[in-house]
């Protein structure tokens, strides 16, 4: 189809002025319907930040690592220990203590954010150097245990006084209003679709399709999978660390390997490769699991009151995901990414079609 760059950005700025308005409308009406679809989309914002990172590793750079909940659980803790209030860090803290050079540091929510994410990126810089050189299965065993071990680590009592050990974390300040956490997490994914587009991101691409071809071609292995590696770890740990915001209190079950197969439920969902497939697979089952909610409260209905009850959300809810892999095996996006030539494309086709089988 014919190009309308002018249509395009109309069109767009029309779809995040809607947007806006209805955040806004969420936000200055708080009445308890709104304030839950405000947590839905909080929720999802900070997961899409999360898949697209995973998105890039897994579907751009065709590295199958596991170890986003290892990366998330080193941001929510950097960013809640310098995001909690001096003044009720005794009351945290009230079993161990905290260390001396500890007590008084403290930064804002995003600064704090950006360590996260370089604390995160620093041990991955660290450990791609051994885990790197393996491929498919075993890098993924390999990220998999490394999860593990940090989760155990913030765990153990030699960290009691860093990260409060088995006690966790609470009094983390949260967000003032929805549209904060909508403006970093659009950052940070407006961030990684330029690093996939740039010189980069073609590169990330070819190791992808061939590396034995795009080492022939001169890029550097190694540097290319460690520096993706490095930055979807980054922006994994900012993740973590919005998370924390969003949950005011975590401890080391909040980062279960449970969590990383959510987040590649989201990425598989969407779309391997897909950007906006990872945003509308985020969407979609973080607010499919709270939707579908009603299914565990009992029903006066003779035929369902076997049915309605608690669980039997999760069982609608695993149906219809296994419904919708065997009709999108590449997920909803595929490798595509939206555009407005291709959902008015879609209409167009469908008007084509209607018409060739009237004549």
């Amino acid at each position: 189809m014919k190009k309308h760059p002018v249509r395009d950005l109309v069109l767009s700025i029309l779809l995040a002025g809607a947007f806006c308005a209805l955040l806004a409308y969420f936000q200055y009406d708080k009445s308890t319907n709104h304030a839950y679809a405000i947590s839905i989309l909080e929720r999802s914002a900070i997961y899409a930040v999360v898949a697209v990172s995973m998105n890039l590793l897994n579907g751009f750079t065709g590295l199958f690592s596991l170890g986003q909940a290892g990366f998330m659980a080193l941001g929510a803790y950097t960013t809640a220990i310098l995001t909690i209030p001096v003044k009720v860090r005794p009351s945290v803290y009230y079993m161990n203590g905290i260390e001396p050079w500890l007590e008084k540091l403290h930064l804002p929510m995003v600064p704090a954010m950006i360590c996260g994410g370089l604390v995160a990126a620093a041990f991955a810089a660290l450990i791609g150097i051994p885990v790197l050189r393996l491929k498919s299965d075993y890098l993924a065993i390999a990220t998999l245990g490394f999860a593990e071990i940090v989760r155990a680590l913030l765990a153990a009592p030699m960290m009691d006084r860093i990260t409060n050990g088995s006690y966790g974390l609470n009094n983390i300040p949260g967000y003032k209003n929805i549209f904060q956490v909508i403006a970093i997490a659009a950052v940070c994914i407006a961030l990684m679709v330029l690093l996939i587009n740039s010189s980069y991101g073609r590169a990330f691409k070819a190791i992808r399709e061939d590396d034995v071809a795009a080492e022939a071609m001169g890029i550097n292995l190694f540097r290319h999978k460690e520096l993706s590696f490095v930055i979807s770890s980054f922006f994994t740990g900012v993740g973590g660390g919005m998370l924390a915001c969003f949950m005011r209190s975590i401890d080391t079950r909040t980062f279960q390997v449970a969590l990383t197969y959510n987040i590649l439920l989201i990425v598989v969902l969407g779309g391997i490769g897909s950007v906006t497939g990872s945003i509308i697979g985020s969407l979609l089952i973080n607010g499919g699991q709270e939707w579908l909610r009603f299914l565990d409260e009992p029903t006066t209905v003779p035929v369902l009151s076997a049915l309605f009850k608690p669980g039997f959300r999760m069982v609608i809810y695993s149906l219809l995901l296994m419904i919708v892999v065997l009709f999108w095996r590449s997920g909803i996006m595929g490798t595509r990414e939206f555009t407005w030539n291709g959902l008015f494309g879609i209409f167009h086709r469908k008007k084509k079609n209607a018409g060739g089988e009237a004549s």
